[in-house]
């Protein structure tokens, strides 16, 4: 037929389009996973990572006399021009795939095998000069390179949620250092707590963000131990013994990290506990980051029956029958971020238990959910520190009345009047509506002076603490 080439494999025949750079195994995976619609290349990471793998093997092969200097230098040359950004829509296969990662690792053999070609002159699908499997896939199996390139991948996409994560705690500490100096009522279930300042509470949250970044650069480093070289089970079959400390000493050198190779390859071939690790990881911080977006819906509800105590940025229209209403519609989606990521954890928790004797099959969905929670998680960072943090502004005045007004000043006057006067005070203000301060003053237990300094901005917030 034109437009086709006929390509084979161990099960037989396949028709494969004439310009396609992948071959017969990702046709039949087409044919076999039209699960979600979206394609491994849609993960630049996994891509590059992939070829990332391919470009070290290939070389180490060549050094150890196993493939030619001419294919070699074809296979690293294709290599590099899809690390570079090429043929990424060629990778082709669904994300979600049977066969632990074997399509995705065929998908990349076959375009890196017919771009190779291409570069000596050949026509694709002249695998009797270059093969997918004898010369792009020498001395490894998909159960090596499959979860190798993956943790390099997350290595690189976590690289780029830690850039939007630092973003994020930047814009919170500079809004502290905004409201440094503006005193409000906390709160602890939902009632008033005591005094502290809006800069505490925004600092709190630049504080939460340093900790989670800290943990994802923890995971970081598991991700660094890898199996390649181990092959099908770990046992290293088919390979040279030198091949797997070469390998991981060129990746290290491609990849610009210090991968190792763990010390018992069966056992890392057949384990999943890292992914189970960084997605622990991506949930907490994504679990911390929805409360963070609930109180900034709580603290800026409103505008007139709620607590109105901060105002985000308006980014559009929010209803299409109440004119005027406006909604937090960025803190709204990082919220839906997060209840996405807490169920990529549980489908990931699901796959990693069902992995059964000396491989995981489920790694492909264990790694897609990964990537798009990290993914999501950036861009849900991003969002909240270009769209909507440094735009959020204080209704000082109301803060100030809500201060004023607020029963529980009283805590601040328990070392000086003792708890039974205190909470005589704190009754009087509940049913007179007065202020705590004016109480004090009328029943002559302070002067006016003394108790302005006992409840100033900086005593009541705990910046300054009484000798």
């Amino acid at each position: 037929m034109p437009g086709v080439r006929v390509e084979h494999d161990s099960l037989g025949e396949v028709e494969v389009p004439q310009d396609s750079y992948y071959g017969a195994h990702t046709a039949r995976a087409l044919s076999n996973f039209p699960i979600s619609g979206i394609t491994i290349g849609s993960h630049p990471e996994l891509v590059d990572a992939l070829a990332c793998v391919k470009q070290a093997c290939a070389s180490v092969n060549g050094r150890l006399g196993k493939i030619s200097q001419d294919r070699v230098e074809a296979v690293i040359e294709a290599c590099q021009e899809i690390r570079g950004g090429a043929l990424h829509d060629q990778f082709v296969v669904d994300v979600i795939q049977g066969g632990a990662g074997t399509s995705s690792n065929m998908n990349a053999n076959e375009v890196i095998a017919n771009r190779a070609l291409e570069l000596t002159g050949r026509e694709r699908g002249d695998y009797a000069y270059l093969h997918p499997i004898d010369h792009v896939n020498a001395s490894q199996s998909t159960n090596d390179v499959y979860p190798t390139a993956a943790k390099l991948a997350l290595h690189m996409a976590i690289d780029r949620l830690l850039e939007a994560l630092t973003l994020l705690k930047d814009a919170f500490a500079a809004k502290a250092v905004e409201f440094a100096s503006v005193v409000k009522i906390g709160r602890t279930q939902l009632q008033d707590a005591v005094p502290m300042t809006l800069g505490q509470e925004f600092g709190a949250y630049a504080v939460t963000l340093a900790e989670d970044i800290e943990r994802l650069v923890e995971a970081q480093a598991l991700l660094r131990e890898i199996n390649l070289g181990g092959t099908a089970i770990g046992t290293g079959i088919t390979t040279d013994p030198r091949f797997g400390p070469a390998v991981c000493a060129q990746l290290s050198d491609l990849a610009s990290l210090t991968m190792t190779t763990a010390p018992h390859l069966v056992e890392a071939t057949a384990d999943t506990g890292v992914f189970v690790q960084l997605s622990g990881v991506l949930k907490r911080v994504a679990v911390k980051l929805s409360k963070t977006c609930n109180d900034l819906r709580l603290l800026s509800s409103g505008p007139t029956a709620g607590l109105g105590e901060i105002n985000l940025p308006a980014m559009q229209a929010g209803s299409s029958i109440m004119p005027g209403k406006v909604n937090p519609v960025i803190p709204e989606v990082v919220n839906q971020v997060a209840f996405q990521i807490i169920g990529n954890d549980v489908t990931i928790s699901f796959a990693a238990e069902a992995g059964q004797l000396q491989l995981n099959a489920f790694e492909p969905i264990i790694v897609t959910s990964l990537l798009d929670s990290i993914r999501h998680l950036r861009q849900g960072c991003s969002l909240l520190a270009t769209r909507c943090v440094p735009g959020i502004t204080a209704n000082v005045e109301h803060l100030d009345d809500v201060v004023r007004h607020s029963v529980s000043l009283v805590t601040a006057l328990l070392p000086h009047l003792g708890y039974e006067v205190s909470s005589a005070i704190a009754a009087e203000a509940l049913i007179t509506k007065k202020p705590v301060a004016d109480i004090v003053v009328d029943r002559g237990l302070l002067e006016r002076d003394e108790l302005a300094q006992i409840l100033s901005p900086a005593r009541l917030s705990g910046l300054a603490r009484n000798p």
